[in-house]
């Protein structure tokens, strides 16, 4: 069905001009389409080696029809004096011009002098014209013979279709000269032979009929060359296009691999990426199963057991004193350069890093294979770490170093999360680690006895471990015995990071969200587009030796197509190519017209002594329907030529009809066949008229007569029978320059003019054409009517079956194109979602910009709220309130205000219920009390987030308050703790881009969540006078000992037992008892809350 327009919608009598997609195949803009995007000289290379392929199908073709005008004389004519000199003269065209071609056939030469492929097809054609001139002229003169043409025709196709000659103006001029030449020689017959006025003038129309013969295959061979560069220049950008859909996917997928593993290992990669790209797929088909399958996300947890491995903690001393007194840009350079090293000191070691959390950085060593040996890489890696830390102190003068804790034992990893992927490792092993980094002592490596076991004590320096391990609980519940290791560093495990060294391999400009921009605006060609262009498939025949062939793309096309009639083998691509627009079906039609004016002329000269009211209708018939055709079709570019400089030009009610019965045609491929068969149709019903208005009694009487009386003969009374052929042949012709028809459906038309043809000749109007001239000595001359129909079959059947193959390699490539563009664009979705999880959705498109600057990315926050909290059930919440967070083991951090023009946005349009409901609670307090500083409303969104954390884990626990698992696995409350303030936030890493953020709100947020009470949201003294402003009551807490700070005010948030925020008036009545010593500990969650009413 063909797309709607606005001619069909629009149902006012005016209508704007659409042309759009007939613009796209204009001859002038595919051109300037190639210049833009600097193709032309590409193009022109792929022109030689398409003109090549035709010269491979034109070889067969030459001999065939060389030899086979041989072969008839020798076979069918009992006189063979005169035809070994007919056979002598065609063995030396025949070499003459296969070597002269050849030469074409060396690429390399072509390419470097391309006047040689002119020149050539030049000499070549007059070799074939003076030949045949001079043949006629020899047994005119010598053997007073009278011979017709044979070649004419043939070479007039020959040089259109198959000569390499790339300018199609050099073409036409070359085929010009030859009709010329041919012209000259019937006029020179003409002033020779005829003294008397009456056959002279009879002659001169005989002329004229030849001059519209020439003219016509002259228009049929112009049409076939603007045709043909358009459908193979059209082919080539489509070709462009794929190939940079492929490369951009081929590198796409490189990087979306890469930045898969940067946040999860190898093993589990690939079914999270196809899990991520099965997701767009199903949002795009229907984006309402995304709600309505949540479950789905399910699919993205895949918990493992791995039974022998060692677990690495690390931790920065003094971060809390490097954070706060370095400048962001400074800190930025610092913390890359550290990670950096640690992460290429861990990939020496085959460790898998984790992830890092400001200070906090673990991985694990036997995570991704199975290692007999990760006890010593986890160990190799913490000295490693240890000197690197030490070589930034003293390069950067700055005062820090390194805790590190190694155990070995079992843990449990998986990805968490929904909005955003978190793998991470849980267990009481991995705990042990966590406590054995905490109660370290920098510049050592703190072991348990077990990994020590696995280590060859021979190797390290060995302490006993520190007294406070001894008596941590943790550690000590199952008692065992630490140590302190250090040893010298592995050689090539302590190098520093350049600043984007890690990233060189991400090809910036393909990732992002605009795609499309960088692969098609216009840039110089790679080699790698080189490379493919020169794999182009081009048909024909592949005269390289087998060595030196491309198999691939050539078996991959022919394996598509048939042998005989260029089908596809898939039916339904076959359907899909024939029911595709044909947008140069106007070209088609004007040739048509010219070759229709061309036959109307032809016939009426040939039938002008007969008087014939039929033929007369019947021209006129013909010649309206070409010409309304010709006015539908070309009306609408005439139209868009008048209106180029006035695209907002409306036009009336019948220009509107018009264009729209035009599209009508275009997109219907029933419309276009019937169009094509009542053209075909037309034509034939035109020379029906010569053969009808023929006298054959009395002609037959005429020819009797002449020779009995010897006389002239006069052939008035019937046509003359080449004018008849030449006319079966131009109409063939013209039936193979239809785009979008079904070649079988014009091999049928042709071969059944063909037969139809061949009946006529042999046995309706036999005794015309054997009294016609010939063109071999002692040849009948109705054989050589016959083989003149024959070459032009052969002749078009070669070209088209050569032009099919090409354009049905545009429609495959096409085909194959918008698989390509909608695997491109999975893999861009999928590529955008793992930076994301990556980095915050605000920082992706500015961190590759700084990336492509050759820069760290960084920034200064002013008035972010910062929470931290601690529970194992906390993912899941990524889209809660629009904010950027990250989970480490039972830590679960997060940031609002990173992103500004999401703080600036007062309420989304799919806010989240809780949240509306405490904004409606409050808006009205706080537009009354002037409070527009985005900030401010920015602390009130984070509280808001932290109490539907609060309220979700309500629902969790009853949810599981009756099923059966070990309690003391989870107390099944939460301590959450936020701060306000100043923050530096960047990216560093090596091998893992990470972001993160720091600053004294970050340290001071983590410092209330670990002072903090369960069940309650500890803020600092600025956080709780914010708060105030929006009517949210914050208890005073008293002071509380802050490391780094020493004792300060410290606030709980008011939350009622229903677990909503308590209004400040109520600071002076009666608390609600969760504010009781004692009830804090214990958080009583009896409200009558329902979860439906959070969730």
């Amino acid at each position: 069905m063909h797309k709607k327009t606005a001619y069909g919608l629009n149902r006012s009598r005016k209508c704007f001009l659409d042309y759009t997609d007939e613009r796209l195949w204009e001859p002038g803009y595919l051109k300037a389409k190639c210049k833009e995007l600097c193709l032309e000289e590409e193009y022109k290379k792929y022109q030689i080696r398409l003109m090549i392929s035709y010269l491979t199908v034109f070889f067969p073709l030459f001999i065939f029809v060389v030899v086979g005008c041989e072969l008839c004389p020798w076979i069918f004519s009992e006189q063979k004096k005169l035809i070994y000199y007919e056979s002598l003269t065609a063995i030396i065209v025949l070499v003459a011009v296969a070597a002269i071609l050849s030469i074409n056939f060396f690429e390399s030469i072509v390419h470097r002098h391309r006047w040689i492929m002119v020149f050539s097809s030049i000499l070549s054609a007059y070799i074939v014209v003076l030949v045949d001139i001079y043949q006629i002229l020899v047994f005119h003169f010598k053997y007073h013979w009278p011979l017709n043409t044979l070649y004419d025709v043939f070479v007039l196709c020959m040089i259109y279709m198959f000569l390499p000659i790339p300018s199609i103006r050099g073409a036409a001029l070359l085929a010009t000269s030859v009709s010329l030449m041919y012209i000259g020689l019937f006029i020179y017959f003409l002033k020779y032979d005829d003294e008397d006025i009456a056959e002279v003038v009879h002659d001169l129309d005989t002329i004229c009929v030849d001059i519209f013969h020439y003219l016509g295959f002259n228009l049929m061979g112009i049409f076939f060359r603007i045709m043909n560069d358009t459908m193979v220049r059209s082919s080539f950008l489509d070709r462009h296009q794929f190939l940079k859909e492929e490369i951009w996917l081929r590198q796409a997928r490189q990087q979306e691999s890469m930045l898969l593993d940067s946040i999860l290992p190898p093993q589990i990669a690939k079914p999270i990426q196809q899990s991520i790209k099965e997701r767009i797929m199903l949002s795009e088909t229907d984006s309402d199963n995304i709600v309505m399958n949540a479950r789905r996300a399910e699919n993205f947890m895949a918990i493992q057991i791995h039974p022998d491995v060692s677990i690495l903690y690390a931790d920065v001393v003094n971060y809390t004193q490097l954070t706060t007194t370095l400048t962001v840009e400074k800190l930025v350079k610092v913390l890359h350069d550290l990670y950096g090293r640690f992460d290429m000191a861990a990939s020496t070691f085959k460790v898998q890093r984790i992830k890092f959390l400001g200070d906090c950085y673990y991985c694990v060593a036997g995570l991704g294979e199975a290692d007999p040996d990760h006890a010593r890489m986890a160990v190799s890696l913490g000295i490693s770490m240890i000197a690197n830390i030490q070589e930034v102190r003293s390069h950067r003068s700055l005062d820090i170093d390194m805790r590190i804790g190694v155990h070995s034992g079992t843990l449990l990893a998986g990805v968490i999360g929904q909005a955003k992927l978190q793998y991470d490792i849980w267990g009481p092993d991995v705990d042990i680690a966590n406590r054995l980094e905490a109660t370290g002592k920098p510049g050592y490596v703190h072991v348990s006895g077990r990994t020590l076991s696995s280590l060859n004590v021979a190797e390290y320096t060995i302490f006993p471990g520190t007294e406070v391990a001894q008596s941590d609980p943790i550690l000590q519940k199952q008692p065992m015995t630490t140590y302190l290791l250090t040893a010298a560093p592995s050689r090539n495990s302590v190098r520093s990071v350049d600043a984007v060294h890690s990233y060189a391999e991400i090809d910036i400009n393909a990732l992002g969200a605009s795609r499309k921009s960088p692969i098609l605006r216009p840039t110089l060609m790679s080699d790698e587009l080189r490379k493919e262009f020169k794999k182009m498939p081009v048909g024909g025949f592949n005269i390289r030796s087998p060595c030196c062939r491309d198999h691939s793309s050539e078996e991959k096309v022919n394996n598509d197509l048939g042998m005989f009639c260029v089908a596809f083998k898939d039916s339904s691509l076959e359907w899909s190519y024939l029911h595709k627009p044909d947008f140069i079906l106007k070209y088609s039609v004007l040739l048509a017209w010219g070759i229709g004016c061309c036959l109307i002329y032809i016939q009426i000269v040939n039938d002008k002594f007969t008087i014939c009211v039929e033929c007369i209708m019947i021209d006129m018939v013909v010649f309206t329907f070409l010409t309304s055709l010709l006015f539908i079709s070309w009306y609408k570019k005439v139209c868009w030529w008048r209106s180029v400089e006035n695209e907002t030009h409306k036009y009336g009610r019948v220009s509107c009809k018009l264009f729209k019965i035009w599209e009508r045609i275009q997109h219907s491929f029933v419309l276009r066949v019937t169009i094509y068969m009542s053209i075909v149709a037309s034509y034939y019903l035109l020379i029906s008229t010569i053969l009808l208005n023929c006298d054959k009694n009395q002609y037959e009487l005429d020819v009797i007569n002449s020779k009995l009386y010897h006389y002239d003969i006069v052939t008035d009374n019937c046509f003359n029978p080449w004018v008849f052929t030449d006319m079966i042949s131009l109409i063939m012709g013209v039936s193979y320059t239809f785009a979008r028809i079904p070649f079988a459906l014009k091999m049928l038309i042709t071969c059944c003019a063909t037969v139809a043809y061949l009946v006529i000749v042999f046995f309706q109007y036999a005794f015309i054409f054997e009294h016609s001239a010939t063109t071999t000595p002692f040849m009948k001359a109705e054989l050589a009517h016959c083989l003149r129909v024959c070459m032009m079959l052969l002749t078009m059947y070669a070209k088209e079956r050569q032009s099919e193959f090409n354009t049905k390699i545009n429609f495959k490539i096409n085909q194959d194109l918008q698989g390509k563009q909608k695997a491109a664009d999975i893999t861009n979705k999928s590529i955008i979602i793992l930076l994301t999880n990556i980095l915050p959705s605000h920082v992706v498109e500015v961190y590759l910009d700084s990336v492509a600057n050759h820069e760290l990315y960084y920034e200064t926050i002013n008035g972010v709220r910062h929470v931290c909290h601690a529970h194992p059930f906390s993912n899941g919440f990524g889209i809660l309130c629009r904010r950027e967070d990250k989970v480490v083991g039972c830590t679960y951090m997060a940031a609002c205000g990173l992103d500004f023009t999401l703080a600036k946005s007062k309420f989304g349009s799919r806010t989240h219920a809780s949240y509306s409901s405490e904004m409606e609670q409050v808006l009205y307090r706080k537009e009354s009390k002037g409070t527009e500083n985005d900030h401010d409303e920015v602390a009130f969104i984070m509280t808001t987030f932290a109490l539907d954390l609060m309220r979700v884990l309500s629902v969790c626990n009853k949810a599981y308050a009756g099923r059966p698992f070990d309690r003391a696995l989870s107390t099944g409350e939460i301590c959450i703790g936020i701060s306000t303030g100043e923050i530096m936030a960047g990216v560093v890493g090596a091998s893992q881009p990470h972001y993160d953020i720091w600053g004294n709100p970050v340290n001071m947020a983590s410092r209330m969540e670990s002072t903090g009470l369960p069940g309650h949201i500890q803020v600092t003294q600025e956080t709780a006078n914010i708060l105030e402003q929006f009517d949210i009551l914050c208890m005073y807490r008293g002071m509380t000992f802050v490391k780094g700070r020493g004792e300060i005010p410290t606030y709980f948030v008011g939350i009622d037992d229903n677990l909503k925020f308590m209004p400040s008036n109520l600071k002076k009545k009666n608390m609600s008892k969760r504010f009781s010593v004692l009830s804090s500990l214990v958080p009583a969650h009896s409200g009558s809350t329902s979860s439906n009413e959070y969730i």
